[in-house]
């Protein structure tokens, strides 16, 4: 499953207006997961000041689907150090495109391993603090049990460990987080494939981002509503939209594979190429057809006043 957030504008006057730095303007932003057959099944609309890390994890908990997803597949701006602590808590891997990964530290396993792993030498940063997480683990499993279930949100519970940064459950947390993402960014650099897989699974979010701008065409792609309930329905409504385009989509898809002609043209090659969010067929303003054979007449005939016949000799 791979989840990224997408930024749509709002009116100024807009109570839930804000202005988002990293896509530089005003509006709301709309979280999206989306399985790797481009269906979505689970969106948010979050205000731009709102954490992506705890909205990847409630997506994750939240889809209403019967899916059993093992991973999600996020941008940079979707993992941090206590993200990948709590969906190791949670069970499921955190597997992020992590940006500038020559400048992630690696956490040493225990200080009896200081001179292992002396070509890692730069890269190597101090040990993981087994007795934090040992102490704490109770307290771990309490806090991951309440997102699973539901009686906690994520995001409440990041905010108030953050406002508290010793607090010794969050420090548990983050080693935890720690040692999870010593062990992802050393499998990522290693196994090309798992690059492949996140790259690929990242576009599939791209895909569907780009269909966007095409669909949610009507008042030029602003959220125009004060309320926060008319939002969501805009949001839902594109979302089903895309679901639809996704469908029909498919459809086509399986309707060409099943022509022997197109079955004999395309490698497998091609095949893997296939992906249903495609959308040049899409005509959101109707359809112009031009006559190049006739020529239109643009401006009525001014009627002419018959001449008057000349008078008899």
């Amino acid at each position: 499953m791979a989840s990224d957030s997408t930024h749509f504008k709002a009116w100024d006057r807009n109570i839930f207006t804000e202005w988002h730095s990293r896509y530089g303007g005003r509006g709301v932003l709309v979280y999206w997961h989306i399985e790797k057959g481009s269906m979505a099944i689970h969106s948010q609309l979050l205000h731009c000041t709102a954490s992506e890390v705890a909205a990847a994890i409630e997506g994750m908990m939240r889809h209403a689907t019967t899916m059993q997803a093992e991973g999600n597949y996020v941008d940079s701006h979707g993992q941090s150090e206590i993200g990948f602590g709590l969906t190791r808590l949670l069970g499921y891997d955190l597997l992020p495109r992590i940006k500038q990964t020559n400048k992630v530290k690696l956490y040493r396993p225990g200080r009896e391993d200081e001179d292992s792993y002396e070509r890692l030498a730069d890269a190597m940063t101090r040990p993981i603090c087994w007795d934090v997480i040992e102490n704490n683990y109770d307290q771990l499993i309490k806090y991951a049990t309440a997102i699973r279930v539901g009686t906690a949100a994520t995001e409440a519970i990041l905010r108030r460990f953050t406002r508290t940064a010793s607090h010794p459950v969050y420090q548990a947390m983050l080693e935890v987080g720690k040692a999870q993402k010593t062990i992802f960014v050393a499998r990522y650099l290693r196994d090309r494939d798992l690059q492949r897989e996140i790259q690929e699974g990242l576009n599939v979010v791209e895909g569907w981002n780009g269909a966007n701008d095409i669909i949610f065409f009507g008042k030029s792609g602003e959220l125009s509503s004060n309320g926060r309930d008319q939002q969501e329905l805009s949001v839902l409504a594109l979302h089903l939209l895309q679901t639809a385009l996704v469908f029909v989509n498919t459809l086509m898809i399986q309707e060409m594979l099943a022509d022997p002609e197109w079955a004999s043209l395309l490698t497998e090659e091609d095949k893997r190429a296939l992906t249903p969010p495609f959308r040049m067929h899409l005509q959101p303003y109707g359809e112009v057809r031009l006559n190049m054979g006739s020529r239109r007449q643009l401006a009525q005939p001014v009627p002419q006043e018959p001449e008057p016949e000349p008078a008899a000799a």
